[in-house]
């Protein structure tokens, strides 16, 4: 059987470099190479990835985020469609309708190749982050960039979708649902699990036996630091006794170190050392509402971690208010404190909402997910048989 090949693009193509990144390398991990080829093209990666080569294109630093970059496929055009036109693709994956992603699909649309692409960034809601001492602007800038991305994905012929919720947004933005999947994501049980708590690491980190409010993610302003900012200063002033921890690294963690002088700040951690915290900690606050799927807040359920998290985004898909978490209006300090001091003063609700949370989490199956991936590809690569009608 002849292979199926795949042109991937995608900007970043750096394991664990973000959620985005950790979900593509959970499919490029099981690639079988009996039945796919695939050639990457990034702004930043390796040379190869899996054994497949990896095209790298000019880029420039994103402005007021150096974390990331955005590639310019216009400088290294003529080469890039030279390495395509050799590959003779099948089919195109596209990860973000980025200048790299408008350049795949182009050339998708030009050789008649079908398209997919996972909704990996919510960027609608990072508008009002971005343009916030400009506010004039968000309203004009939203309608943009919704139209921008409606059309983009609605030129694709699939588009995996994390989470209903998420779902339900674009298609009230007006986004087409007629190619739209819900895909979720995967949960290494084995690696992010209640075993992997260990009370001396955790006492090491804070110095003392307190219960631990844990917070883990980029430190990024479109994450709602804002108001993880005011549940930290409520906590203070109503004088909870706990821990404070902020896991993560990004351009904003200095004034979260200036504005939150208690809190304790490890910065970034391999999943490793991010599984033991995980399962130490006592409860996992998570008020972004940026997020497509939320990996952060299943990982810390799947290690038996309550969370409180924002009823907006992706996340809020996992909760099952009272039940193996807690919900709160995405910007109310006072509802996750609330919440956060319930999980901490009652052990017996803690318990149940622990074992609720692990339960909830052992049905997000990597394997299940690739293999319908893979087999849409395969799906999509097959030609369509022309019917020849008789007179």
């Amino acid at each position: 059987m002849r292979k199926v090949r795949v042109a991937f693009f995608a900007e970043i193509l750096v394991a664990d470099f973000d959620g985005a990144a950790r979900t593509m390398f959970q499919l490029f991990n099981r690639i079988d190479p009996g039945q796919f080829e695939f050639l990457f093209i990034c702004a930043s990666g390796p040379e190869q990835v899996r054994g497949f080569d990896c095209v790298r294109i000019p880029s420039l630093p994103i402005p007021f985020n150096s974390h990331y970059v955005i590639g310019m496929p216009a400088f290294a055009a003529t080469e890039t469609r030279a390495r395509l036109d050799a590959f003779q693709p099948d089919l195109v994956h596209i990860a973000t309708p980025s200048f790299l992603g408008h350049f795949g699909l182009s050339y998708a649309k030009e050789n008649r190749l079908p398209v997919t692409s996972i909704y990996h960034t919510h960027f609608i809601s990072y508008i009002s982050y971005y343009f916030k001492y400009l506010p004039f602007l968000i309203k004009p800038v939203e309608n943009r960039v919704r139209k921008w991305q409606n059309r983009f994905y609605g030129s694709c012929d699939k588009v995996y979708i994390p989470s209903t919720s998420i779902a339900n947004e674009l298609v009230e933005s007006g986004m087409a649902p007629h190619n739209m999947k819900i895909w979720k994501r995967g949960m290494d049980t084995s690696l992010f699990s209640p075993t992997k708590k260990d009370e001396q690491y955790l006492r090491k980190l804070t110095g003392n036996d307190l219960p631990t409010v844990l917070f883990a993610s980029r430190l990024v302003w479109e994450k709602n630091l804002e108001t993880l900012i005011d549940i930290y200063n409520l906590l203070k002033a109503e004088h909870v006794p706990c821990n404070f921890i902020v896991a993560g690294d990004g351009v904003a963690r200095k004034d979260c170190e200036a504005r939150m002088p208690d809190a304790i700040f490890p910065g970034q951690l391999d999943h490793t050392q991010l599984s033991v915290l995980y399962a130490s900690a006592t409860v996992f606050v998570f008020p972004s509402v940026s997020e497509t799927f939320g990996n952060v807040v299943l990982e810390a359920m799947a290690s038996g971690l309550v969370p409180v998290v924002a009823d907006g985004g992706g996340s809020r898909d996992f909760i099952a208010e009272g039940e193996n978490g807690f919900k709160c209006a995405p910007y109310d300090a006072f509802c996750y404190v609330e919440k956060i001091r319930e999980v901490i003063e009652n052990p017996a609700l803690r318990s149940r909402l622990s074992e609720n949370a692990i339960e909830y989490s052992r049905s997000y199956d990597w394997d299940e997910l690739a293999r319908v991936y893979f087999s849409d590809l395969i799906a999509l690569a097959q030609p369509t048989e022309k019917i020849q009608f008789e007179d």
